[in-house]
């Protein structure tokens, strides 16, 4: 969506990240229904409790027009689960922008910046794929596709409020999401 075909507009419930609405996806009541065309979400669904993950897909669905897709990416706790299992709790996963992330970092949320005293940056929830799916089949869309990059530790999906065919689904997924 990083082209001059979109206007973003940027939603963050943190004041400092200079969004142009500030807003919790579990209440985008700033929002206009309908009004957008398609969400990217990254990172934000495992910042909210389980219980407010439906609540927040519905907020999704609202926001959107008839025709129109989210297209999230969020932690994949099964490969940080593995990385738990084999005793790797403290060890580099991977180097992000924020600095080093190991797999507490991903459970618990960004220590470095929890401690800073941002804690809208801790993790409150997890998904698997087949769960994140499940989630926005079950609160208002109609097609998802996506899956796990194990090496990246992260899920991608593109869901759409319409029903679209399987060709339309993959093309969008094509277009949205890493190889």
């Amino acid at each position: 969506m990083n082209t001059d075909a979109w206007q973003e507009v940027r939603f963050d419930i943190d004041k400092d990240c200079a969004p142009d609405i500030v807003v919790t996806i579990v209440d985008m009541s700033g929002v206009a229904t309908g009004s957008m065309d398609a969400i990217f979400s990254s990172h934000n669904i495992e910042h909210v409790y389980p219980h407010e993950a439906p609540l927040a897909i519905r907020e999704f669905a609202r926001v959107l027009t008839d025709d129109g897709f989210v297209v999230l990416t969020c932690p994949d706790l099964q490969s940080v689960c593995e990385a738990v299992a084999k005793d790797r709790l403290l060890e580099l996963l991977y180097q992000s922008p924020a600095g080093p992330i190991a797999p507490l970092d991903v459970l618990y949320g960004h220590r470095p910046s929890v401690a800073a005293g941002k804690h809208c940056m801790a993790h409150k929830c997890g998904f698997t794929y087949s769960v994140l799916a499940q989630l926005f089949l079950a609160n208002g869309f109609m097609g998802v596709f996506g899956g796990r990059r194990v090496q990246a530790f992260d899920l991608w999906i593109v869901a759409c409020k319409q029903r679209p065919t399987e060709a339309e689904l993959k093309a969008l997924a094509m277009q949205h999401l890493p190889p």
